[in-house]
């Protein structure tokens, strides 16, 4: 009977409770894993990935530590910075290694952006709008660069995001929180499973007036559902996703009115109306321990509508000529409409404006089907993902422009006067467009040892788009472009130790001119970016070849460390443990046939797009994090060096540098190679600690380092840049009871002044209005800025359930 108490004896030993604090201590380091291809469930050991693929979690988006999705997402993930052009707080850009994904039309995109392995670039323009993102139920967020796996867009990186479902979240939480500038958010998520069913639900509103003086107030509402059922080899899902937005924006205003008062705003309202309902389901077939085949497939539809006022080139016809009396746009002799004459009733000093409105429609839907084995191959292990992928998309585009008057404040009221006129450039669009993206793709890691793996694949990417003028003017508008091409890539990563690896990888990737560049690429036929198409003269597409090559690791001793209890851990858990994570890459893309946007010489306020040659865009990432005792701390630093590489002479009216051209008069500027990308700073750095000071209480601060830019528009690098600017944000939170935590934020601690960008206006004030009048400034300086937003706190409390 000796063995029946032995055994005995080991059974009571494996369950013994175990503190969690030993438990970190003695536990084998984990292995983290991502996601290596668009659809969920083709996951590998992050340290088989040869790039520096970066991934998060919804702890690290806790409205505790940052009042937004975005806010959240620059405290945690390395190398990711924001950038502003709406001057609303729900509509900046991401900006990662020069690149970006941004919520505005017209802005070149250059990441995607992926949502339960469905790719949500809008149609239209490849926009991401970030506020259609229902925050509170992300489970992950993974950053991938240098990986063409991800299909179009893909040339800076791909952000995937994983949604919650019941399985992964269960119980209930509700949050309230609100604070400066009209501030209000409430939300709440349910998770719920029983046996093989799960249930999952989220929802939010927000509403905050905005800082900025007249600034329209800016509401979101979201909401996120999840049913799923599972078996033995089996799992699905169907999801919705939700939103109904309006936003208001007040864009960049003239330096020297900033200068008399730092809330002010120039040609207001700008409004945007954005609704979306999404639709997606989730597929996974796991027939054996080695072989999966994930599949998903969606519906989308997304409406957008914005309103903006402007200055504009309507006048007053010359009295002299043909059309006295009457209004004209463009120049005096040119009448506002080509259909009727519209006569002049208008005060001789008034100042002229219009109110720009447009509507994109978009209906998209597709899916894709992946398998994932990891069988082995020649007796070492190995990752094999193949897959394929369809999108369309149906776009309908109109818009429409009404002459306005501006008053003393720079509001812009309509006069019930619309323009219509091809000869200046300025007519209503009816636009139709249907877009077809096709992708095949494959990629395998294989273990040649151990400790060196070898990742090589690549992804085909067909890319149909049509364009088809429903107003019957503009025949210039209709064609049909496609685009084609095959991006490898190719990597090792090394194991240098257990906790050390080195990595280095080389990757191709393109991506297609949107049917928003498509329509608007003629400089002699230019459009107000993001309101006006007119023509379609043929762009190339946008290839890119990078190269990146890095180091990461951690080191740890002692007990345990914070980072790795659960987040509800008490503080006095931690015993003197300390882990030091680390990283360093570097990385160059050069893009051939990139596609810039440039201010057009023919009309004001109007551009275009055109292929710019060769860019390149260079640079190096490092990180550490450190967890010890009752502190976690992280330091970021990156360096982004973007350049063209290619001469050129592109159209810069209103800036002071620019060569007058004394046939045309056009404002021309000079690149040269090596002149810098204008709105990308070279510098930024991050900084952050947060300290438990009792098991109950957090408290912890963060600084944000962006260094100098130049001004858009200022491609030649001839005026003085945007200057660098630092902010500190701190956060502090207490739990309460075992069920109940409030928190509070503060950001721009020392209510910083900054700009966080700039570009060039026309200074010579407004047609038909009085210069130096009662009612409008005259202004010296061309510059316009983007003001920072200044000193805000906001407190909440989140109860759990």
């Amino acid at each position: 009977m000796t063995w029946l108490k032995a055994l005995k004896r080991a059974l009571l030993l494996t369950c013994v409770v175990v503190p969690e604090a030993t438990l970190a201590q003695e536990a084998l380091p984990t292995v983290e894993v991502v996601g290596v291809a668009p659809v969920p469930g083709a996951e590998i050991d992050k340290d088989k990935v040869p790039s520096n693929v970066q991934s998060i979690g919804a702890a690290d988006l806790d409205h505790t530590k940052a009042p937004s999705l975005l806010d959240g997402m620059v405290q945690s993930l390395p190398g990711v910075s924001l950038s502003d052009q709406s001057g609303n707080a729900f509509q900046r850009n991401l900006d990662y290694r020069g690149f970006t994904a941004s919520p505005v039309p017209g802005t070149v995109q250059g990441l995607a952006v992926y949502q339960n392995g469905t790719r949500i670039n809008e149609a239209f323009g490849d926009v991401v709008n970030w506020d259609l993102i229902p925050e509170m139920a992300i489970a992950r967020m993974t950053l991938m660069p240098n990986n063409p796996l991800f299909g179009l867009n893909a040339i800076g990186g791909a952000l995937s995001v994983d949604m919650k479902n019941g399985f992964n979240y269960q119980g209930t939480e509700a949050e309230l929180f609100g604070g400066s500038y009209g501030r209000i958010t409430g939300g709440a998520q349910s998770g719920y499973q029983k046996d093989n069913w799960s249930a999952y639900v989220a929802a939010d509103s927000t509403y905050d007036r905005g800082w900025r003086d007249s600034s329209s107030s800016s509401q979101i509402r979201r909401m996120y559902a999840d049913v799923g059922v599972r078996g033995d080899q089996t799992e699905f899902h169907v999801s919705f996703t939700g939103a109904d937005n309006k936003l208001g924006a007040v864009v960049a205003t003239p330096v020297e009115l900033l200068n008399q008062r730092w809330s002010s705003v120039y040609t207001w309202p700008q409004t945007t109306h954005l609704q979306l309902a999404f639709l997606q389901a989730n597929g996974k077939w796991t027939p054996t321990d080695t072989f999966s085949v994930q599949a998903n497939a969606y519906f989308r539809g997304y409406r957008a509508s914005h309103f903006d006022g402007n200055g504009t080139d309507a006048q007053a016809c010359d009295a002299g000529g043909p059309l006295a009396g009457q209004l004209c746009i463009g120049d005096g002799m040119t009448a506002i409409n080509q259909n009727m004459p519209i006569a002049n009733t208008l005060a001789g000093n008034l100042a002229l404006g219009e109110i720009d409105r447009n509507q994109t429609s978009t209906n998209s839907y597709g899916g894709s089907v992946q398998a994932t084995s990891t069988s082995q191959w020649f007796g070492h292990d190995n990752h094999f993902v193949v897959g394929t992928s369809v999108d369309h998309g149906s776009t309908k585009f109109t818009t429409s422009s009404e002459l306005g008057t501006i008053d003393q404040n720079f509001f812009v009221t309509g006069t019930g006067i619309f323009i219509d006129q091809p000869l200046a450039d300025l007519s209503p669009v009816n636009l139709a467009t249907r877009n077809t993206y096709l992708g095949i793709y494959a990629t395998d890691t294989f273990d040649i040892t151990s400790q060196l793996s070898l990742t090589a694949g690549g992804r085909f990417n067909l890319a149909q788009i049509n364009l088809q003028d429903q107003t019957g003017t503009n025949p210039l508008l209709t064609s049909s472009n496609q685009f084609q091409r095959f991006n490898p890539v190719i990597g090792l990563t090394y194991k240098i130790a257990p906790s050390i690896s080195a990595y280095a990888g080389y990757s191709e990737a393109n991506r297609a001119p949107t049917p928003l560049e498509l329509g608007c690429a003629d400089p002699a036929r230019p459009c107000q970016i993001d309101n006006f198409l007119i023509a379609d003269p043929p762009l190339k597409q946008v290839v890119s070849h990078t190269i990146e090559g890095g180091l990461r690791g951690e080191v740890s001793g002692g007990g345990a460390y914070a980072a790795d209890l659960p987040r509800k851990a008490p503080a006095s858990t931690v015993d003197n443990g300390w882990k030091l994570r680390w990283g360093v890459s570097l990385f160059r893309t050069e893009n051939t046939d990139d596609i810039i946007s440039i201010a057009s010489a023919v009309v004001p306020n109007f551009g275009f797009f055109q292929n710019a040659g060769t860019t390149l865009r260079q640079g190096v990432e490092a990180k550490v994090d450190l967890s010890w005792n009752r502190w976690t701390a992280y330091a970021n630093y990156t360096f982004v060096d973007a350049t063209y590489q290619t001469a050129l002479t592109l159209s810069s009216p209103n800036n002071p540098m620019a060569t007058i051209d004394p046939v045309t008069g056009a404002a021309n500027i000079f690149v040269t190679p090596g002149d810098h990308i204008p709105g990308i700073p070279a510098h930024r750095v991050k900084l952050g600690a947060e300290y438990a000071a009792t098991d109950s209480w957090k408290i912890g601060a963060d600084l944000n380092y962006v260094g100098s830019q130049y001004l858009i528009h200022d491609d030649s690098n001839l005026n003085p840049k945007v200057p660098a600017y630092w902010t500190v944000n701190m956060h502090s939170s207490y739990q309460v009871t075992k069920n109940v935590e409030v928190f509070g934020l503060i950001q721009n601690l020392f209510n910083q002044r900054y700009y966080a960008a700039g570009t060039f206006f026309n200074a010579g004030g407004f047609n038909n209005s009085t210069p130096g009048g009662a009612n409008l400034m005259t202004f010296n300086d061309p510059r316009t800025f983007l003001p920072g937003k200044p000193f805000a706190i906001y407190a909440g409390v989140k109860a759990t359930f």
